[in-house]
């Protein structure tokens, strides 16, 4: 027999009203309550009627998530996040993926809204920095949150990690193993990430007395090929860089293709360093030194502030760390 929301309330000891309040992310359920009466839908394998709550709430119970990135791991780190939040919600996400810089880009989400009817958006960078978009919703009335934005603009929730920290962190670890001469290369210009991550790295190195020559500082697109090239460019310097710091792991993979290409051994004679820990971190070789963004914590992060009864406003950063693996090393000589 299908289990009904009757079912909850007498196995968790609570009112019908009350076990939809937490399926509804409603406020004013003490936390003890809430877990008991999670913990009896995932028990008992409740999932409530879509149609039924649409109905009753007004609602399509669908959200959509806006990508518009090159890196397939943080695309899929970040829709696995929301869907998980999603999932628990009983709430439906759709993901599309954009292009910013299309013309017909406030069009095409227009149209996904409309046709759709969804109750909320996800953006992720570069598109959480669309300005005209960012407009567009709020006149439309159609809730959103931004993923790692570059702005504060009053009365947007976001989420987000401490990118110039996180890149800061980085340079000191690199320096602590000696290396003075750092090459960096920086992720797309269009995203508001890339200006964070090479503001931290710089501030460090300042920090040690050091001040780059331009010859050093890159700027790749947060892909391999872009890694790769870039890093070609720097070994060829007449006085190569000992490390270098790739705004993304995609570029450091890019990185280290390149140096087993020439023949460059790393970590021996090249540290190579990323930033986000795909899943692509571990299983290059040497294994990647990088800083842990947790983007699937970001998309569930999102989805929980869009979800919120109350939105409009709230900051909600999450935490990062530095992940030392097998590519970085003392410095040579």
């Amino acid at each position: 027999m299908r289990v009904t929301i009757k079912d909850v309330a007498r196995e968790a000891g609570v009112s019908i009203k009350t076990v939809s309040r937490v399926l509804n992310n409603e406020r004013y359920v003490g936390a003890e309550t809430r877990d008991r009466v999670l913990a009896v839908v995932e028990r008992l394998n409740f999932r409530p009627s879509a149609a039924a709550r649409s109905l009753a709430g007004g609602k399509s119970l669908q959200i959509a998530l806006i990508c518009d990135n090159p890196s397939p791991y943080y695309v899929y780190e970040m829709q696995l996040g929301v869907r998980d939040r999603c999932v628990r919600q009983g709430v439906r996400m759709l993901s599309q993926p954009y292009d910013r810089a299309s013309p017909s880009l406030l069009a095409d989400i227009d149209a996904l809204i409309s046709a759709a009817h969804v109750d909320g958006l996800i953006l992720t960078p570069p598109v959480s920095d669309h300005d005209a978009l960012l407009d567009r919703l709020r006149e439309r009335g159609t809730p959103f949150v931004r993923v790692s934005p570059g702005t504060c603009a009053e009365g947007s929730d976001a989420v987000f990690i401490d990118n110039e920290r996180a890149a800061a962190e980085m340079a000191e670890h690199l320096l602590a193993l000696g290396h003075r001469r750092i090459g960096m290369i920086a992720g797309h210009p269009g995203y508001a990430t890339s200006a964070q991550r090479t503001r931290g790295f710089l501030a460090a190195l300042a920090q040690a007395g050091i001040r780059p020559e331009p010859s050093l500082l890159r700027t790749g697109t947060f892909d391999f090929a872009s890694g790769a090239a870039e890093t070609a460019a720097l070994l060829a310097l007449p006085e190569p860089p000992s490390a270098i710091f790739a705004a993304s792991d995609d570029m450091a993979a890019g990185a280290l293709a390149t140096a087993h290409r020439l023949g460059v051994k790393v970590p021996e004679q090249l540290s190579i360093a990323g930033f986000d820990d795909t899943a692509l971190a571990p299983v290059v070789w040497p294994a990647l030194t990088t800083v842990r963004q947790p983007v699937r914590e970001l998309g569930y992060a999102a989805a929980d502030l869009l979800f919120a009864a109350t939105p409009g406003g709230e900051r909600r950063q999450i935490a990062h760390s530095l992940i030392v693996r097998e590519s970085t090393g003392p410095a040579r000589g």
